[in-house]
C-alpha cells in the first residue's frame, strides 16, 4: 500500500508575503512595486502592494504571475476582483492587499497619497533581514 505524503505547508509572514508578491510583480516589468505598511492605519490588513501595468493585459498578466508565485507556496487568496476589465486588480490576501493597476488609474485613484501616514518600502529598500 502506497502511503500518502503531504507537502507541509509553510507559514509565511505578512511582509515575506508582500515582499515576494512585489518581487514577482518587478520581474514581470511591473512599474514602480512599492509596499505600504498600513497596520497602524487600517484595521483590515497589515500591507498594501501597489504597483502598475502598461496596459490592461500587462495589468492581467501580472496577476496571474502572482497568483501563481503563491500557488507555489500553497497560498490561495481569499478573494480576486478586476481581473477581468485590468483596470484595477485586487488580490486580498488577508494580511496583505495587492494592488494591480493600470497606470492611468494608479495615478487616478492615488493610493500612495491617500495612505501618506504608512510607511512606504521600495524593494531596493528592503533588506535581507527584514525578510
Amino acid at each position: 500500500m502506497k502511503r500518502q505524503t503531504s507537502k507541509k505547508v509553510e507559514e509565511i509572514g505578512g511582509l515575506e508575503k508582500a515582499v515576494l508578491c512585489a518581487e514577482v510583480a518587478a520581474a514581470h516589468k511591473a512599474e514602480r512595486p512599492l509596499i505600504c505598511e498600513v497596520g497602524e492605519v487600517v484595521g483590515y490588513t497589515d500591507y498594501f502592494v501597489i504597483c502598475s501595468g502598461r496596459s490592461t493585459r500587462h495589468v492581467q498578466a501580472l496577476a496571474e504571475h502572482i497568483e501563481a508565485a503563491l500557488r507555489e507556496r500553497r497560498i490561495k487568496p481569499m478573494g480576486v476582483e478586476g481581473l477581468m476589465e485590468g483596470h484595477w486588480v485586487l488580490l486580498d490576501l488577508n494580511d496583505v492587499i495587492v494592488h494591480i493597476f493600470y497606470h492611468p488609474m494608479r495615478a487616478f485613484y492615488d493610493l500612495e497619497g491617500l495612505w501618506w501616514e504608512a510607511r512606504q518600502l521600495e524593494l531596493s529598500q528592503i533588506g535581507a533581514s527584514e525578510q
